[in-house]
C-alpha cells in the first residue's frame, strides 16, 4: 500500500550544468530489508524495528560523515538533505546525528506519490532542483544494501532553466483514485468480468512496429519542405491542396506539440477498463491532426477546444501473448 509509481531522468554533462557533484559515497553492506522472489508478485518485508536500528540508523550516517570528511564540509554547510525513508521522522533524527538541522530535511512525498524504490531519491533531487538557489548545497542518500551518498552544489545557471513540468507540476495535475476495487482490477489482483466486447485478438504486428517505429514511438509525421505544412502520418504527397508536393516530407515530431480538441466522443459501448472511453480528433498549432484516445478525464470535463499535450502511455495489453503496446494519447493541459 506503500509503494507508488514514479521515475525521473536527468542530462549530465561538464558545462553550463544547474547542479555541480562536490563528492559522492557509497558504503556496500549485504543488509537484506527486503526482496521479491522470482515468480513473486509482492515484496517479502522484515522486521522495521530491525530494518531502522540496525539498517537505516547504522548504515546511513556513517556513509555522510564519509563524505564530509571527503569534502571537508559538515552539516551546517547542507540546505537541502534527501532521504527516501519509510519510517516516520527517522530521516530527521538521521539528520540531527549528522549535524544537519532537521529542518534542513526534504518531505519524501510519501503522502502523495508513496515509495517509489530505485527511482525516489533522483526524484526528491528533482523536485528540490525545482526549489534551489544558486550556492545551495543538497544532499542525497538512498539505503539499500548499504547507502550511497551524493553532494551537490546549485549553480548560477539554475536561473536560466526553462519552465518545465517537472514534480511539482504533475503533483499538482495528479488524479486521485479512491476506489480500491478499481486498483485491484487494474493491476490484475481480481479477475474481472469483461464480457463479450472485450473479446479482440489485441495481437501486435511486430514487423510494423519496427518498420514504423519513429511514427509510433515518436509520434513522428511530416512537415512539407514546400509549403511548411505538418501532417501525421508523413505521406509521399502533401496534403494541402495548393501544394501537393510529392516526396517533400521532412520529419516532424508531434511529441512536444500541444494543441487543442477539435471533435470528441465518450463511448460507452466498447470495452474501457474505466469508460467511457474518451477519444477524438486533436489539431495542433503548427498543423496537422491526429484521431488520438483522451485520458486523466472523466465525462463532462472536455470539449472541442480544450488544450492538451500528448503522452505516451499503455495503448493495449495483449493478455494471450503477455506482450505492452504503447501508443501516444491525449491529456488535457
Amino acid at each position: 500500500m506503500a509503494f507508488g509509481d514514479a521515475g525521473a531522468a536527468v542530462s549530465i554533462g561538464n558545462k553550463g550544468v544547474i547542479a555541480q557533484l562536490v563528492a559522492s559515497h557509497s558504503e556496500t553492506v549485504d543488509f537484506v530489508d527486503h526482496f521479491r522472489g522470482e515468480s513473486e508478485d509482492f515484496d517479502y518485508n522484515w522486521e522495521e524495528r530491525w530494518i531502522r536500528d540496525e539498517g537505516y540508523t547504522k548504515i546511513v550516517p556513517a556513509a555522510i560523515m564519509a563524505l564530509f570528511e571527503k569534502a571537508k564540509i559538515g552539516g551546517a554547510d547542507v540546505t537541502h538533505f534527501i532521504l527516501p525513508c519509510p519510517f516516520a521522522k527517522l530521516d530527521q533524527q538521521l539528520a540531527k546525528r549528522c549535524d544537519i538541522d532537521p529542518a534542513k530535511v526534504r518531505d519524501n512525498l510519501s503522502g502523495v506519490l508513496g515509495d517509489s524504490g530505485a527511482a525516489h531519491a533522483l526524484v526528491m533531487l528533482v523536485h528540490a532542483l525545482e526549489q534551489a538557489k544558486p550556492g545551495e548545497k543538497i544532499l542525497v542518500a538512498q539505503f539499500g544494501q548499504g547507502c550511497d551518498v551524493l553532494l551537490f552544489e546549485v549553480t548560477p545557471e539554475i536561473g536560466k532553466l526553462a519552465k518545465r513540468r517537472g514534480v511539482t507540476g504533475s503533483l499538482a495535475r495528479r488524479k486521485e483514485e479512491t476506489n480500491y476495487l478499481k486498483f485491484l482490477a487494474f493491476n490484475g489482483l481480481i479477475e474481472l468480468e469483461k464480457g463479450m466486447r472485450a473479446e479482440v485478438d489485441k495481437r501486435t504486428a511486430l514487423s510494423v512496429l519496427h518498420r514504423k517505429s519513429d511514427m509510433l514511438t515518436g509520434l513522428v509525421g511530416g512537415k512539407c519542405n514546400v509549403c511548411g505544412t505538418a501532417q501525421f502520418p508523413r505521406s509521399r504527397i502533401c496534403v494541402n491542396p495548393n501544394c501537393k508536393a510529392v516526396d517533400s516530407q521532412d520529419p516532424y515530431s508531434f511529441a512536444e506539440a500541444e494543441g487543442t480538441i477539435l471533435s470528441w466522443s465518450a463511448d460507452f459501448l466498447t470495452f474501457s477498463m474505466n469508460p467511457p472511453n474518451h477519444y477524438g480528433m486533436i489539431t495542433f498549432a503548427d498543423g496537422g491532426r491526429l484521431m488520438a484516445d483522451i485520458t486523466d478525464v472523466d465525462q463532462g470535463q472536455i470539449d472541442a477546444g480544450t488544450e492538451v499535450r500528448m503522452a505516451f502511455r499503455v495503448k493495449d495489453f495483449d493478455d494471450k501473448r503477455g506482450f505492452r503496446r504503447y501508443f501516444w494519447k491525449a491529456v488535457p493541459v
